[in-house]
């Protein structure tokens, strides 16, 4: 499995970004998947999976209301709309795909992770 993240880059505080993850080499529509970010020197961070079929949803506490995650199985991508971007935003975002089809939370159980992709929120 192949995940291909993109849309990062840098925005003024209270912007919006929105970035994608392309899946490819396996069927993506089945397992849940979800993106997290890492800042040098400090552990993944969870922030927004979704269940195969989109019904469910979780966030992380510092992103709830402002970040929401999505996914279009024909296409075999995911997205994660942020809005109102805040400097504490910044780090490197990673898509991940977890091993079974219902939303977790649990990193353990996220099996295959993109390259990740960088997300600054500066003025």
């Amino acid at each position: 499995v192949q995940l291909q993240a993109s849309g990062g880059g840098l925005v003024q505080p209270g912007g919006s970004l929105r970035l994608s993850c392309a899946a490819s080499g396996s069927i993506f529509s089945t397992n849940a998947v979800g993106w997290y970010r890492q800042a040098p020197g400090k552990g993944r961070e969870f922030v927004a999976a979704i269940s195969w079929n989109s019904v469910s949803t979780a966030y992380g506490d510092p992103v709830k209301g402002r970040f929401t995650i999505s996914r279009d199985n024909a296409k075999s991508t995911m997205y994660l709309q942020m809005n109102n971007l805040k400097p504490a935003d910044t780090t490197i975002y990673y898509c991940a795909r977890a091993i079974g089809s219902w939303m977790t939370t649990e990193t353990p159980r996220y099996r295959y992770w993109g390259q990740g992709t960088q997300v600054t929120v500066s003025s």
